[in-house]
């Protein structure tokens, strides 16, 4: 196993990806892979600093130090909502993409299977699938939600680069077997006001909560500087994790 490296850990996922025929989840694959080129892109995100991960309904990103975390910030913001806007009004309801977006960072290293290992990934994706995402997108008429762990928050969003506004964020609570971990939404609360503060002892001070034991692995498509092309599926391993059918 190679040694930890630290990346910022982009993930984006398709609402009721589940539900669709095979011809429309074909269409809406290729919609997401144009939604984040383009986004990549528009952050200045080169080809050769970024590791690709494909789940069929959700796409992971590995995106190296060398590029700016308040670039893809701000695109998220901006370009990914304008490239969701201008493909769904072309299309059918019926095959409408609305995405669950998730902007994290932590350290991530690669087996000698070809596969991702660590506790920031693992986090990462428990805030992909957490209740408080899923429950904003279904309220919201947006194509779109964004979610920042607390270390992309208190690093990047907290101090307003261009673009990004830290007060259109809200702090949430993702409930975890761990015990509860904090992050932060984009856009409105729907509760009247927002998550109150923990107190310093319940509170995680970065995008690993203590305690996070469970490892991630995953194995697929991956494109990066290294060149090449690893096949086979993507698995998250959670020791004690338990999901239904992804929405």
């Amino acid at each position: 196993m190679t040694d930890p490296v630290y990346r910022t850990i982009l993930l984006f996922d398709i609402e009721q990806f589940g539900r669709r025929d095979n011809v429309e989840q074909a269409y809406l694959r290729r919609m997401l892979y144009d939604v984040v080129d383009a986004t990549l892109l528009d952050a200045g995100v080169a080809e050769t600093s970024r590791l690709r991960a494909d789940r069929g309904d959700s796409v992971m990103e590995l995106i190296d130090t060398q590029s700016s975390v308040p670039a893809l910030a701000k695109a998220l913001l901006t370009e990914t909502p304008a490239l969701l806007h201008a493909k769904n009004r072309l299309i059918a309801e019926s095959t409408r993409m609305r995405l669950r977006i998730v902007l994290a960072a932590g350290y991530v290293a690669v087996d000698e299977l070809g596969g991702w290992v660590g506790r920031d990934l693992n986090h990462a994706v428990r805030l992909l699938d957490c209740d408080p995402l899923r429950k904003a997108l279904k309220e919201r008429a947006e194509d779109w939600v964004l979610c920042a762990s607390d270390g992309i928050y208190q690093g990047v969003v907290s101090d307003g680069p261009l673009g990004v506004r830290p007060e259109d964020f809200h702090r949430i609570t993702v409930e975890t077997k761990e015990g509860p971990t904090i992050a932060w939404l984009h856009g409105a609360p729907s509760s009247p006001t927002p998550d109150t503060p923990a107190s310093d002892t319940d509170s995680p001070t970065g995008d690993t909560p203590s305690g996070l034991r469970d490892t991630t692995h995953v194995e697929g498509d991956v494109y990066g500087p290294t060149g090449g092309r690893n096949s086979g599926g993507l698995h998250y391993n959670f020791d004690s994790l338990r999901r239904g059918e992804r929405e």
